[in-house]
C-alpha cells in the first residue's frame, strides 16, 4: 500500500484472485465510431461480466479477503444494482449470507436479479432515506461485514482489474474514458494506467445532473451534492469516497459530464451499430468519446463500457422517445 488506499500490487493480486472466476471481457470495434472520431476506439465490454457488470470484480475480490469467521456471519453492501448483484453472486460463491440495501425504484432487473443469487434484499427510498446509516445499522445489529460499493479498498482493487486487462490486450492507449459514480472503477483503472502507461490520459465521465465528482476535483476537496435526478441510476452518488477521491485527484486528469440525452443517442448507437445493450451509465464513457469527437482524431481510446443490466422495456422506451 502507498499513502493512497491502492496502488498497482493491490489490483495485481486481484487479478490473480479472480483468474479463472471473473470473465476476461472481450473488447469491441466499431468502424463506424473510428471513422466518426478519427480515432481507433477500444470498447470494453464489461457489460458482459459477471452479474453484468464490472462490479463484480471488486466484490468477489472484497469478499474473498474476509476472515472465515466473518464469512460464516455474512456481509451487508447498499447499491442500486450492479454492486448488489456482485456482492450476492460473491457471497453464494463462498456460502455466506448476503443482506443488499437498495433504492425501492432500482431496476426490477437489478432487484429481481439480486435476490435471485440467494440475497435478502432490504429496500429504501433514496430520495428521502441515507443508505449508508441504514446499511450501517443493519451490519451492527446482525454481525455482517459492511462491503460498500465503491470506497473500499479491495473494490477499489478488484475494479482496476478491467483495465489491466484491457492494457494486456490492446498496449497503450493515449485516452481512457471511465464511467464515474462513487470513484471505484476510476480509481482502479487510473492507478493502472498511472503504473503501466504514464502519458495515458484518464478522463472520468458522470451525468451533468451529478456532477459532484467534477466539481471535487477542481475545488480540490469532495463536494456532495443532493442525489442527481438522471437515466444513469448508477451514477446517482452524491460524493465521492474519502478513499476514492485522493486516488482520482492525484491519478485522473479530466473529469467531464454529458446530458441523459447524449446517453440515450450513445444507447442506440451501441445497440444499432454493435448489437449490444448497454445502461446508461455503462454509456457514460461512449458518450464522452462521440462528444469529444475529432478532438480525438490519431488517438488510440479506450472507452470502458460498465454495465448492461436495464429492463428490456425501459430501454426500449428511452430509445424510441430520442
Amino acid at each position: 500500500m502507498t499513502r493512497l488506499a491502492i496502488d498497482y500490487d493491490d489490483v495485481a493480486a486481484a487479478h490473480r484472485r479472480l483468474e479463472g472466476i471473473a470473465h476476461h471481457t472481450p473488447v469491441l470495434h466499431s468502424t463506424t465510431a473510428d471513422a466518426s472520431t478519427g480515432a481507433r476506439l477500444y470498447f470494453k465490454a464489461e457489460h458482459l461480466q459477471r452479474v453484468g457488470a464490472f462490479k463484480f470484480r471488486g466484490g468477489y475480490n472484497a469478499v474473498s479477503l474476509l476472515g472465515e469467521a466473518q464469512k460464516r456471519a455474512g456481509v451487508i453492501a447498499f447499491s442500486s444494482g450492479n454492486h448488489a448483484q456482485a456482492i450476492a453472486l460473491s457471497a453464494r460463491l463462498h456460502g455466506t449470507r448476503a443482506v443488499i440495501v437498495m433504492p425501492e425504484d432500482a431496476p426490477e432487473i437489478k432487484i429481481a436479479a439480486t435476490r435471485g443469487y440467494g440475497a435478502e434484499v432490504v429496500l429504501y427510498d433514496r430520495y428521502t432515506q441515507d443508505r449508508e446509516a441504514l446499511g450501517r445499522a443493519l451490519a451492527e445489529a446482525e454481525g455482517l461485514a459492511l462491503i460498500p460499493p465503491y470506497n473500499h479498498p479491495h473494490v477499489m482493487a478488484g475494479q482496476g482489474t478491467a483495465a489491466k486487462e484491457l492494457f494486456d490486450d490492446v498496449g497503450e492507449l493515449d485516452t481512457l474514458f471511465v464511467p464515474l459514480g462513487g470513484g471505484g472503477l476510476l480509481s482502479g483503472c487510473a492507478t493502472v494506467a498511472r503504473a503501466r502507461y504514464p502519458g495515458c490520459r484518464i478522463i472520468g465521465v458522470e451525468p451533468e445532473a451529478g456532477n459532484d465528482a467534477q466539481q471535487s476535483l477542481r475545488r480540490g476537496e469532495i463536494v456532495s451534492i443532493a442525489t442527481p435526478h438522471t437515466i444513469a441510476d448508477g451514477a446517482q452518488t452524491p460524493a465521492l469516497g474519502d478513499l476514492t477521491f485522493p486516488v482520482i485527484r492525484e491519478r485522473v486528469d479530466d473529469i467531464v459530464t454529458v446530458s441523459d440525452a447524449r446517453l440515450v443517442e450513445a444507447m442506440a448507437f451501441m445497440a444499432s451499430r454493435l448489437k449490444q445493450i448497454i445502461e446508461p451509465t455503462g454509456c457514460l464513457g461512449v458518450a464522452a468519446a462521440f462528444q469529444a469527437g475529432e478532438k480525438l482524431a490519431g488517438h488510440r481510446v479506450g472507452v470502458m463500457l460498465s454495465g448492461g443490466n436495464i429492463d428490456l422495456p425501459r430501454f426500449a422506451a428511452l430509445v424510441h422517445g430520442r
